[in-house]
């Protein structure tokens, strides 16, 4: 026996050895782990009878009513996701992934100087782009200005992506003709025309000209057979507040729209074959601070395009979806900007694990307006820190084979499916457009998501769970209109999850400009720091989230002690704040006391109780709507210092 093989044969004795003696723990075993758990918590309560299944009290639902479980087993019946590379292309439309070169790094620029916008364009390309995405138009600068925009970008080595609303026709043509006098082959271009009238569509609320697209198709499937045609752009449904469910069925939708666009015969359509016309189009979606949805819904997106082109005669190659992932906007906050940087960094992250083929990182600032040198230069780096650190793209799909990634796919794909289908039976994307129909469903999943935020149970960090009452807002230069005082009755609104709360916080801020002090509420703290730090911790980091200050009486041993600190507070909103032994002991008194006192408002940080202590009017408690109760203090105080001026 040689060494080697002594040393295997050893290996394998020394692992069966460690195996022995150990059983197999079942299902049956940890869910009896997890009633403890839940008991020793107080969310299973001591002699309550137990549950059949206890990890059910663990289980999540999604806005799109999935239910996410705490544990995912080898049981789970779900369809097989292949190998990368071959239908149904969930693990990837190609085999090796993003291994040779990573994915398209590739920087969005909305300026409305061309100088400028040309400026940043050759220092994005020069630390890390390798794609330029170039708004035009209302977003960004004009058509007539392209040229100059590009001023010094070698076509042939970086591909173009244009975004031009209903001026795609104009914009297109400014690439094409700039490419033709730089002597650049046709063939050598790379990127997208940005043709997408359905977004347009969707964002104004009027249907676009569809007939550019089928001049644009045919010159790209003849000449520029580098460039893609056409966008379908999941951006807008999830902008405005939609579900990872709805932007799905919403692409798959439009991405239909194109496809019976581009195979129809002329003159109404571009008389193409439909391996030709799938390979025209590029799908961008939205990649969130979620990255197991993230992940899940870009392996969604191709397993559902594969099906539709299976059913339209596709060939397998022609079937894979090419996928453009860009961090969210809507999750973006203006408050506390500098979080954003985790995280876009999470959502870049789950896009490149879930197989986008190119990856946007928005800069933190971008919710402000106009992002600086800085904040540009991190966006990049974010990118090159995933692929060059930490070798990101030198993994084929990390995260295949997860029970519960490969089920959280399945439940999309599903649920995207059945959104498709009702948009499809409704005569299609621009007849759901019109008729309101894709307008009112993300409206009820946009109210969904409110109460979720409104509540904390979508908690956002810094703005609604630990925001900064003392941070200095950060200034940028205002970003281009978009035109949205123009949109029509069923035009899709932009939503950002933080908005509600940042309001509150900018009027927080109007009353601090105009009279020097921000909303108040008085924490009628009870008993010794022991006692109250707990409660008077949740209620100052709550009242923050509103802009509003909120001293405290510190430790009260009487009654008279806590409404003398109350006199001296400038305000007549009050929080008590205790353990529920003190509260059972002196909240009566004290909330009686506080309003003889001049309080107007006094609240309970706690559980509700019904019925209330006298003299309590409502409460502070985890579950409860904190933009309700914040929302009604600044109307207080506004009344109440609106009458003193």
């Amino acid at each position: 026996m040689t060494a080697s093989q002594h040393s295997a044969s050893s290996s394998g004795r020394s692992e069966l050895a460690l195996m022995e003696g150990f059983e197999m723990p079942t299902h049956e075993q940890w869910q009896q782990q997890v009633e403890k758990v839940l008991r020793k918590s107080g969310l299973l309560a001591e002699g309550a009878p137990t549950p059949a299944a206890p990890e059910t009290l663990l289980a999540e639902t999604t806005h799109d009513g999935i239910t996410v479980q705490p544990l995912y087993t080898a049981d789970r019946d779900v369809p097989q996701a292949g190998v990368p590379g071959l239908a149904p292309f969930v693990r990837g439309s190609r085999a090796d992934g993003c291994v040779a070169g990573g994915w398209d790094v590739r920087q969005c620029h909305a300026h409305p100087d061309a100088a400028a916008t040309n400026r940043e364009i050759l220092a994005d390309l020069a630390g890390g782009a390798s794609s330029v995405w170039l708004r035009l138009g209302r977003s960004g600068t004009t058509v007539e200005d392209l040229p100059d925009a590009l001023h010094g970008v070698h076509l042939d080595m970086a591909g173009v992506v244009l975004d031009a609303d209903e001026h795609f026709g104009e914009a297109a043509e400014a690439l094409l003709k700039l490419a033709a006098e730089e002597e650049v082959r046709p063939s050598a271009l790379r990127g997208n025309l940005g043709a997408d009238p359905i977004s347009v569509h969707a964002r104004t609320g009027q249907a676009a000209d569809h007939a550019p697209v089928i001049d644009l198709a045919r010159r790209c499937a003849e000449s520029y057979t580098g460039l893609h045609a056409i966008t379908v752009d999941g951006l807008p449904h999830h902008d405005a507040g939609g579900s990872d469910a709805d932007e799905l069925g919403c692409s798959m939708a439009a991405g239909v729209t194109y496809l019976r666009l581009l195979t129809a015969p002329a003159p109404a359509g571009a008389g193409l074959d439909i391996d030709t016309a799938a390979g025209l189009l590029e799908f961008r979606y939205a990649a969130t601070v979620d990255q197991f949805l993230t992940i899940a819904k870009l392996r969604a997106a191709r397993r559902m395009w594969e099906r539709i082109l299976r059913a339209c005669g596709a060939s397998e190659p022609a079937r894979a979806q090419v996928q453009h992932a860009v961090t969210s906007s809507a999750m973006l906050t203006q408050r506390d900007p500098w979080v954003n940087m985790l995280r876009t960094t999470i959502a870049a992250f789950a896009a490149g694990v879930g197989g986008a083929r190119a990856v946007t990182v928005q800069p933190f600032d971008a919710a402000l307006g106009l992002p600086d040198g800085f904040s540009r230069r991190m966006a990049r780096n974010t990118q090159s820190l995933l692929l060059e650190e930490s070798h990101l793209a030198q993994v084929i799909d990390p995260a295949g084979g997860s029970y519960y990634v490969e089920q959280l796919t399945d439940d999309l794909a599903r649920t995207g499916w059945e959104w498709f289908q009702r948009i499809e039976a409704a005569g299609g994307m621009s007849a759901a457009l019109d008729s309101g129909l894709v307008a009112d469903t993300l409206a009820a999943t946009w109210s969904q998501r409110q109460e979720s935020i409104a509540d904390r149970s979508d908690p956002i960090t810094g703005v609604s769970e630990f925001p900064d009452l003392d941070e200095t807002p950060l200034r940028r230069d205002p970003a281009p209109e978009s035109g949205d005082e123009h949109k029509a009755r069923n035009a899709l609104p932009r939503h950002r999850y933080a908005e509600d709360y940042e309001r509150l916080r900018d009027a927080a801020d109007r009353h601090l400009a105009e009279s020097g002090r921000r909303p108040r509420v008085f924490l009628a703290t009870l008993g010794s720091l022991a006692a109250y730090n707990a409660r008077a911790s949740f209620a100052r980091n709550l009242f923050a989230a509103g802009g509003i200050e909120a001293p405290e009486a510190g430790v009260t041993e009487s009654t008279r002690e806590l409404v003398n600190a109350f006199t001296e507070s400038g305000t007549s909103l009050v929080c008590l704040c205790s353990a529920d032994k003190v509260y059972a002991e002196r909240a009566e008194d004290a909330a009686q006391a506080l309003k003889q006192a001049g309080a107007s408002v006094v609240l309970l940080a706690g559980a509700p109780q019904d019925p209330p202590p006298a003299g309590v009017d409502g409460f502070v408690h985890t579950g409860g709507n904190a933009l309700e109760i914040l929302t009604d203090i600044h109307r207080r105080w506004g009344s109440a210092n609106g009458a003193k001026q």
